[in-house]
Order: structure tokens, then sequence, then C-alpha cells
């Protein structure tokens, strides 16, 4: 406790710790909030349903403050491969390592089903996203140019082999 000019007493707040859950239909109110806040060309809430309902290939988690969506991912498992679709935290959490939780989460997932490898696509205007895949041991293999619909920019293409939570 820190004690207030005033004579009062000033408790500073905990947060809660985040935990991570399976994506489910009720959370997509809260997951398309921030999927508008955090992407230029946002992906609509029937690609998030279809996603969640009709393809088996899709695993979608949610980071959860007590019971606020407060991050989201999601992932294709294909093989003994995983491929990243989306990462985003909400602004509010940025900064504080919920991102970095989030992918170790992916990864720890996608090992789980017996990946081995991982990829995903990246903007290169993106500079944080591209850190945060860099310390995570992702390296850039290739672009696919023009990628990117809403300002036609390429797409980096990252991959990790050595499929370990953390691991670089």
């Amino acid at each position: 406790m820190l004690e207030g000019t005033d004579g009062g007493v000033a408790v500073q707040q905990v947060p809660e710790p985040v935990r991570f859950a399976d994506m489910e239909l009720r959370h997509l109110s809260a997951v398309l909030d921030i999927e508008r806040r955090s992407f230029p060309t946002a992906w609509s809430e029937r690609a998030f349903v279809s996603e969640l309902t009709q393809n088996a290939y899709a695993h979608y988690i949610v980071a959860l403050r007590g019971q606020r969506v407060v991050g989201y991912a999601g992932m294709w498992l294909i093989l003994d491969e995983a491929h990243i679709t989306n990462i985003a935290i909400h602004p509010s959490e940025r900064g504080r390592g919920l991102g970095d939780a989030t992918l170790s989460e992916l990864q720890r997932r996608a090992e789980e089903h017996g990946c081995v490898r991982m990829t995903l696509e990246v903007r290169p205007s993106n500079a944080v996203a591209r850190a945060l895949y860099g310390k995570h041991g992702f390296v850039a293999r290739g672009v696919r140019p023009a990628y990117y619909t809403d300002t036609h920019e390429d797409a980096i293409i990252m991959w990790k082999d050595d499929l370990k939570p953390g691991k670089p």
C-alpha cells in the first residue's frame, strides 16, 4: 500500500492473471471489437463464425482476464504444420507481454496436436509483430507480393521449424 498525500491510503491494483480458453461463439462480440481496433481490414463476424463452426483445421483461443476477453489468436493445424491466421491484443492490454504469452500458448497447443513447424504472414510495416515473431524464433523465408488487399502491401512469410513454446 502507498500512503496518499492527503493522509489516505492508496491501494495499487494488481490485474487479474490471464488465462487461455478455446474461443466460443459467445466471445465473438469482444473478439470483433479487438479485431476492428487492431487491423485496417477487419475480419467479419461471418468469417469468425465459419472458422469456429465449419473449419475442422481451425483452432482459436481467447486470452481472458477474469471474464473479459483481452486478446485472441487462431491457427490452422494441417498434418504436422500450424499456420497462424491472426493474433490480436486489446489496445489497453498491449505492452504487458500478453502477445508473447498468447503466441507461446498457440505454440504449446500446436505442439500438443503433433505440429513440428509453424508459419504465418506478416506485414513488413508491422515492426512490433515482426519483433515478437523473431523473439520466438520465426525467420523470414519468402514474400507474398501484394498479399494484403487493403493496401496491396506484400506479406513476409515467416517459419519456425523447431516448435517448442518460447524457444528461439
